[in-house]
């Protein structure tokens, strides 16, 4: 893994707004060109927030695994829940390697992703984003160097999840619910999701409450535990928007004897999430695939940046795309697990036959 690049403060990141606000013109096919780089003088980067998170570990793992198969190193980018760190870790590698950049980035907000985008725009860095950007900008606007947008859908993960979560309790029950950070759109589409299963129950499921808990396991933690006190047995499952959280809540179930009879599900499929489910603490999570996505979203990026894929011939389905999710329970948890053990080789060509139809 390639060293991470340091820097960021708030002086600079009103310089790169203003920057952006110049250069936002970029953005038209009209008045940019597409640059191809010859290999050994493109570098290869990575943004996430942190590699604590084990669905962003996946993530920059897979990316890891592409770079080697290429022969390169990856620069590893650490937001550390900072934007302006995240920002200008970026514009840092753009100017080091005179934007000669193929970087795939998990951004941390939707607002951090158009800075980015345009700053890899002007630089004419290569860039495939993941999850986050803005809806007001889209891939095909830009003459190739913005490669793709992954994202999947987030009210389809929260509604299967919620269903699966409903039927291991039987069909009927009240739950509680841990929702990611309010202002993310992936956090409000899967809340969207399971509110849609909840829904069309009939009013055999209710919702007891909702609540944000960042992602995090440890407010997963603190809330489960003030649920227990106030709803006791009233409580039949909890819903989480993301495996961290439900690893938080199941904690706060053990400490009273309550895992498994209080059933819980989630989202992700993170080795954590799927020993959960193996274990019996979860009934579900659902599978995005981070180590397949992260090789992936990075050899489009890479293969953008060295003139071996034009993306702008693409049609509008292969620059910004909903990919294939699994929902993983006892049935299917051991195969699961056995995909990303021990970093399995990921065929780069057939990146099209895991798109959700």
């Amino acid at each position: 893994m390639g060293d991470a690049v340091s820097g960021g403060n708030a002086s600079r990141r009103t310089f790169l707004r203003a920057a952006a606000a110049v250069g936002s013109a970029s953005l038209l096919p009209a008045i940019s060109t597409r640059r191809a780089f010859a290999d050994e003088t493109l570098a290869l980067a990575y943004s996430v927030n942190t590699l604590s998170s084990p669905s962003q570990s996946q993530q920059v793992k897979g990316g890891v695994v592409f770079a080697r198969s290429v022969g390169k190193s990856l620069n590893t980018l650490l937001t550390g829940g900072n934007s302006d760190k995240g920002i200008g870790d970026v514009q840092a590698i753009l100017a080091k390697y005179n934007g000669k950049v193929a970087l795939m980035i998990d951004p941390l907000d939707t607002p951090d992703a158009r800075i980015v985008i345009e700053a890899c725009e002007k630089a004419g860095a290569h860039l495939v984003t993941i999850w986050n950007k803005p809806d007001d900008i889209h891939v095909w606007d830009s003459p190739g160097t913005y490669v793709a947008h992954i994202s999947f859908d987030g009210v389809r993960s929260g509604k299967v999840t919620a269903e699966s979560l409903f039927a291991a309790m039987g069909g009927q029950g009240k739950i509680v619910a841990l929702g990611g950070m309010a202002s993310n759109q992936t956090a409000i589409d899967r809340k969207t999701g399971m509110q849609k299963a909840v829904d069309a129950s009939s009013g055999k499921v209710k919702l007891l409450d909702f609540q944000v808990g960042d992602w995090a396991s440890s407010r997963a933690f603190s809330i489960t535990q003030a649920w227990l006190t106030r709803y006791g047995d009233d409580i039949n499952g909890i819903w989480a928007a993301n495996d961290e959280m439900a690893l938080g809540a199941i904690q706060a179930l053990k400490s009273e004897g309550l895992n498994g009879k209080i059933k819980v599900c989630a989202i992700d499929g993170t080795p954590p999430g799927f020993d959960a489910v193996q274990a019996g603490d979860m009934v579900c999570t659902l599978d995005w695939h981070p180590y397949l996505w992260g090789g992936l979203g990075l050899s489009l990026a890479y293969k953008a940046a060295t003139g071996q894929y034009d993306p702008t011939t693409a049609p509008k389905g292969h620059r910004e795309f909903f990919g294939k999710t699994t929902l993983v329970d006892a049935s299917n948890v051991k195969a699961a697990r056995a995909a990303v053990a021990n970093s399995p080789t990921v065929d780069y060509a057939t990146v099209w036959d895991y798109l959700q139809t």
